[in-house]
């Protein structure tokens, strides 16, 4: 029997946009096992402070394993809250400085939940053209009016805000961003996101996936860094980038909290979230708060300077896409090389020189900005990076 997929799956090989799973094994050292490929560095994990095998982690998982079980059996609201859940969500609104938080399966069902639960045809959306995909497709299923504004661009954002106000002075306007960007590694100009929304009364939405972990003291996100956590309305993060663990949340007042728990239906129609990860994830929070963290995350910021100086310039990008060397953003470092079909030949070119860094290309980039998304943790070893920065520079040369 014919299958009736394969002509659209011979179509990406030929854009070079077909990708496929990967085995592997991970290790504490920061590297991973592939079949195909024997044992590599990983510069592709989000696992920002190394805590998805921490033993405190693990510990709480198991324990919490032995006294609720594997599943919670149910949705939140039917049968399905446990105390690890309610512990975890206490947690995480003392942490971000809001009145309450909620919990979800992952990071893509909280801003599912979220925006359509607070929007409608009558109100209206206003995005950074690079918010992650989760948001966008938040965005589209509201059915509110959509609109965006160029990366970063405040002129633009104030234009929408001008114009929503006049056009649909009864909506309610969200605008919404990340604050460390996910594929780009920069950082949204909050402070100017706030006083904007505050000019033309919306709301703002800021999802701290990247930041939370990695920014401010002891974590708490860049909004808490910048001062400004608490002017905004609603605060998005995830379980799974350097707390080590998986799930999404949402953090805001009690209002909004309610009115999730009522409307979201990623949260209303899906099975509660297995309490050893929540209670994995309280663990998480707690380590982050002690001195150790601290240092912890100290090291992350030692090793992320140490690869902005090494980062050379990608090949074959324009001067105003060669990477960030960043002196103060985030763990991401985008290595921009524009083509698709170069990008998947410069990842396997570093493979064979002992470095895992996938290509990233379109839909999660735009077309021609195809890159090596390298991040950078804390278990990394100065030597690893070494090794990478000069790795990158031997491909550089090679392909002038």
């Amino acid at each position: 029997m014919d299958d009736p997929f394969q002509g659209e799956l011979t179509a990406l090989r030929a854009r070079s946009l077909h990708r496929r799973l990967r085995q592997m094994q991970t290790s504490p050292d920061g590297t991973v096992e592939l079949a195909e490929r024997g044992r590599l560095v990983n510069f592709a994990s989000n696992d920002y402070l190394g805590l998805a095998d921490d033993p405190r982690l693990r510990d709480a998982a198991k324990a919490a394993i032995d006294r609720y079980g594997v599943g919670a059996g149910a949705s939140r609201l039917v049968s399905g809250t446990r105390p690890s859940h309610t512990a975890l969500e206490e947690k995480l609104a003392r942490f971000k400085g809001t009145d309450a938080a909620l919990t979800f399966s992952s990071g893509y069902a909280a801003a599912l939940g979220t925006l359509p639960s607070l929007v409608d045809k009558q109100d209206v959306l206003i995005l950074d053209k690079l918010c992650h995909a989760c948001l966008v497709d938040a965005a589209r299923a509201s059915r509110a009016v959509i609109r965006v504004f160029s990366h970063n661009a405040m002129g633009k954002l104030e234009d929408h805000l001008q114009w929503a106000r006049r056009e649909h002075p009864d909506a309610r306007i969200i605008v919404v961003t990340e604050a460390v960007f996910s594929m780009d590694g920069d950082r949204a100009p909050l402070t100017d996101l706030v006083e904007l929304k505050r000019q033309h009364r919306a709301l703002l939405m800021v999802d701290e996936a990247h930041s939370v972990g990695v920014i401010g003291r002891h974590g708490r996100g860049l909004a808490a860094e910048l001062g400004v956590a608490g002017e905004i309305d609603i605060h998005m993060g995830t379980l799974s980038k350097a707390l080590g663990v998986s799930g999404g949340y949402i953090g805001g007042s009690r209002g909004l909290i309610d009115l999730l728990v009522n409307r979201a239906r990623s949260f209303i129609f899906s099975t509660a979230q297995p309490p050893a990860l929540a209670a994995a994830a309280e663990a998480a929070l707690d380590f982050l708060l002690t001195d150790e963290g601290e240092r912890r995350r100290l090291t992350l910021w030692q090793n992320i300077r140490l690869l902005a100086g090494q980062l050379p310039a990608a090949p074959g990008a324009g001067s105003d896409e060669s990477p960030r060397r960043q002196d103060g953003g985030s763990a991401i470092f985008p290595w921009i090389v524009g083509g698709e079909g170069q990008a998947v030949d410069f990842s396997a070119w570093l493979a064979r020189k002992g470095f895992f860094a996938p290509a990233i290309r379109y839909p999660t980039v735009a077309k021609g900005s195809a890159r090596l998304r390298l991040t950078v943790t804390a278990r990394h070893q100065p030597e690893q990076i070494l090794a990478l920065g000069k790795a990158l520079a031997e491909l550089t040369h090679a392909v002038e």
